[in-house]
C-alpha cells in the first residue's frame, strides 16, 4: 500500500529516536521527534522536504528523551510541546524533563525561539526524575487549559499542571490519578463519560481507566471490561470506533462497547451503585488476524488512501509491521508496501498532511536498539479521492486535543477524535481528517470536551474547516 518517501527527509542521518509528535507550526505541521541522548529534532516541511530547524533549547542534546506531546498548558493559544527524558528502565532518573514553551518567532525567520519551563526559578523542586514512557494531554474541565498525564514506570505516575505565574504542580493525587505500575501507553479522550477520560495501557498488570467525573477520577477498568491483565500494552488508539491494544509479544486485542460474540454478552444495564447511569462494557473483537502476537510498538489509524475507510498501522520493534483496513467484515491484514519494514526497529509513528496536498503522510522513528533513519510513507492515488479535515480550537485558539469530530454522508457516518496523545510516546496531528471517496459530506459536528457542540451543513470536500470553540471571541 504505502510508498516510499524518506528521499523528502532531509539529512536523515541514523540516530536513536523514540516519540513523535505534531503541532502547527508557523507555516505548517512542525513534528518533535525525540533523541535518546544525541538530540530533538524538529522537523518542518520547507522546500520540499521535511527539514530540522531544532534550536539548541529543543534539541536538548545529552539527554535521554522518549515520549512527547504538544498542548496549551498555559491557555495562550499556543502548544507547548512535553518531552519525557528518561535514563532508566524504571524508578528514579538523572535526567529532569523538557517543557518547551514557544515564547516567539525568531527575527526575520520562520523559525520559533523557544524556554524550558522546568527551568525556571519557580520549578527549581519540581522537576521530574522518575523514570517512565508516554505523555498524554487531559483537559479536566474542557476550559481549553490542559494537563499532561506521564505514565511512570515503578514509581507513582505524574500529572502536571501549570500556574499562571509558570509553576508546575503534580495534581494526581489531587484529581484521582493516582497509579503506581508499569505503565506504558495512554489514551485520552470521551471513552466513558462524556468528557476526557484516560486509558493506561499496563505491562506486567491490568490496565487502567480513570473516568472523568466532572474534573476528577475514578478507576473503572475492571467494571468495563478494560483491565485485560496480561497484556502487556504498547500501542493504543481509537480505529473507526473500537480501542486497539497491541501488545508486546502478545495477542492484540480490539475492545468494542456494548457490543459481543454473545446476544447476551455482557452489557451494563442497571444504575452504578451511586445511582449514576451504567456504563458501557467493551468486549475483544479483535480478528485471528490482528490477534497474533507481534512486536508492537505505536498503533496508528487513519484513512492513508482518502477512499472512506480507516487503516491501522502496527509499529513494530524488530519485526515486521502490519497494517488492517476495516471492512464489513472486520479488520482484515492488506499489503503495507514499503512500510512493512522488516528490518526496522520501529519506536514510534505519526501522521499529518505535511505537504498540504490533503493525502496524509505517516512518519515512522526507530532506533532503540541501534541507531536508524527516518522513514517516510505516502499512498500513490490518494490525492485523486475526496477528503475533508477539521481543525477545532479551543476558547484561546489552539488545538482542542479531546474533541470529537463527526462526519456524515448518505452511506455512512465516521467520528474520530482530535488525538491528545500518547498511542505510545507519539501524538498525531490536531487535525480529524476524513477520506471520502467518491462521498459527499452531508453535515460535520464537533463537541468539545466541555460538551459543547457546533454542527456544519453541507461542509465542502477538499478542504480543511478551522472551526473556533463557540466562547471564543468574535472579533
Amino acid at each position: 500500500m504505502f510508498a516510499d518517501r524518506s528521499d523528502a527527509v532531509a539529512d536523515d542521518t541514523p540516530h536513536r529516536g523514540y516519540g513523535v509528535a505534531v503541532t502547527p507550526g508557523v507555516s505548517g505541521p512542525c513534528a518533535l521527534v525525540t533523541g535518546y541522548g544525541p538530540g530533538n529534532h524538529l522537523l518542518v516541511w520547507r522546500d520540499g522536504a521535511l527539514r530540522d530547524v531544532a534550536t539548541p533549547a529543543v534539541a536538548d542534546e545529552g539527554r535521554h528523551a522518549i515520549g512527547v506531546v504538544a498542548a496549551d498548558l498555559d491557555a495562550d493559544g499556543a502548544e507547548e510541546f512535553y518531552v519525557h527524558n528518561t535514563d532508566s528502565y524504571r524508578g528514579q532518573t538523572r535526567d529532569t524533563d523538557l517543557l518547551l514553551d514557544p515564547v516567539g518567532v525568531l527575527p526575520d525567520h520562520e523559525d520559533v525561539r523557544w524556554r524550558d519551563l522546568f527551568g525556571l526559578g519557580i520549578n527549581a523542586d519540581r522537576g521530574n526524575f522518575r523514570a517512565g514512557r508516554s505523555v498524554a494531554a487531559l483537559d479536566r474541565y474542557g476550559t481549553g487549559r490542559y494537563g499532561v498525564f506521564v505514565a511512570c514506570y515503578g514509581v507513582p505516575s505524574r500529572f502536571y499542571e501549570l500556574g499562571d505565574d509558570g509553576e508546575l504542580s503534580d495534581m494526581a493525587e489531587a484529581v484521582g490519578l493516582e497509579l503506581d505500575a508499569g505503565a506504558r501507553s495512554l489514551y485520552a479522550g470521551a471513552l466513558v463519560s462524556d468528557r476526557m477520560d484516560l486509558f493506561v495501557g499496563v505491562e506486567r498488570g491490568p490496565n487502567r481507566l480513570f473516568r472523568n467525573a466532572s474534573g476528577h477520577f475514578e478507576e473503572v477498568a475492571g467494571e468495563v471490561g478494560l483491565s485485560a491483565p496480561g497484556t502487556d500494552a504498547r500501542g493504543v488508539t481509537m480505529a473507526d470506533g473500537d480501542l486497539a491494544l497491541g501488545g508486546w509479544e502478545t495477542p492484540g486485542r480490539l475492545f468494542a462497547p456494548n457490543r459481543s460474540p454473545d446476544p447476551e454478552g455482557p452489557v451494563n444495564r442497571e444504575p452504578r451503585a451511586d445511582g449514576s447511569p451504567p456504563l458501557p462494557v467493551f468486549s475483544d473483537t479483535a480478528s485471528p488476524a490482528f490477534a497474533t502476537p507481534s512486536r508492537t510498538r505505536t498503533l496508528v489509524a487513519a484513512d492513508f488512501d482518502n477512499d472512506g475507510r480507516e487503516e491501522l498501522f502496527c509499529n513494530a520493534l524488530g519485526a515486521t509491521n502490519r497494517l488492517f483496513r476495516k471492512e464489513s467484515g472486520g479488520w482484515t491484514a492488506i499489503d503495507p508496501g514499503d512500510a512493512a519494514e522488516p528490518h526496522g526497529l520501529g519506536t514510534g509513528a505519526a501522521v499529518a498532511d505535511f505537504d498540504g496536498d490533503g493525502a496524509l503522510e505517516l512518519l515512522v522513528v526507530h532506533g532503540e536498539l541501534d541507531a536508524q533513519p527516518l522513514s517516510l510513507y505516502a499512498v500513490d492515488g490518494a490525492v485523486e479521492n475526496d477528503w475533508i479535515r477539521v481543525r477545532p480550537t479551543t476558547q484561546y485558539g489552539a488545538p482542542a486535543r479531546g474533541a470529537t469530530v463527526t462526519v456524515e454522508t448518505v452511506s455512512w457516518t465516521r467520528t474520530k477524535v482530535v488525538c491528545a496523545g500518547s498511542g505510545y510516546l507519539c501524538q498525531m496531528e490536531p487535525v480529524a481528517h476524513f477520506g471520502l471517496g467518491d462521498e459527499t459530506p452531508e453535515r460535520l459536528t464537533v463537541r468539545w470536551p466541555d460538551g459543547r457542540e457546533t454542527t456544519l451543513e453541507s461542509p465542502a470536500a477538499r478542504t480543511e474547516h478551522d472551526l473556533p470553540h463557540p466562547m471564543a471571541p468574535r472579533f
